[in-house]
């Protein structure tokens, strides 16, 4: 596959994490 393809796959992937989740660690 493109690198860029798995990026993109990966940074959209930790969009939806932060939006779903809320921000306490």
């Amino acid at each position: 596959m493109n690198a860029l393809f798995i990026l993109s796959i990966l940074v959209f992937g930790y969009l939806l994490y932060v939006l779903i989740k809320p921000e306490k660690f």
